[in-house]
């Protein structure tokens, strides 16, 4: 914070959390949500190549339980990670993992997501003592509250006065 006059204050935007800003059973409601489009899906597959008619060919969709395309789970992957950095790891060093990614629900273009992450575990770094260990249980619900998708994610966080020159 800086004051340019009395009375006045300026604010920087603050992006992510230092590790000692991390408590265990907290959830953290990431907003905005994100409309998938078709184009977000068409561009999405063709960008790494996944084919599947089941993303590209509304027709072959047409005939399938669904009767219409799927959004890539790629991408949505991809999508519910990104809504969830300014919370968890906007600070981060590195992201040190993903496990239990679970597609619970299928996601169609047109559908808005929405995803919210639990700290399941905050923990000093043996090796490095100017950082830590954080672990978040992320979960994604369509604009109906269906769940869609869920992970665990972990990542090394740096502590208070250890980030970067622009923290």
């Amino acid at each position: 914070m800086h004051s340019d006059k009395v009375g006045k204050q300026r604010y920087r935007a603050s992006y992510g959390r230092y590790l000692e800003d991390f408590t265990v059973g907290d959830i953290y409601e990431h907003r905005p949500g994100r409309t998938i489009t078709d184009a977000d899906n068409i561009q999405f597959s063709l960008l790494t190549m996944n084919f599947h008619p089941m993303h590209c060919d509304a027709h072959h969709a047409s005939k399938s339980e669904f009767g219409k395309l799927l959004v890539s789970s790629g991408l949505t992957v991809a999508i519910v990670l990104g809504m969830s950095v300014n919370d968890v790891s906007g600070k981060a060093i590195a992201n040190l993992g993903w496990k239990e990614i679970r597609l619970t629900g299928p996601v169609f273009a047109g559908d808005t997501l929405y995803a919210e992450s639990e700290v399941l575990e905050v923990r000093e770094s043996k090796s490095r003592p100017t950082q830590g260990i954080v672990t978040v249980h992320t979960r994604a619900f369509n604009q109906d509250g269906k769940p869609v998708m869920d992970f665990i994610r972990t990542a090394l966080i740096a502590k208070r006065g250890h980030g970067t020159a622009e923290d």
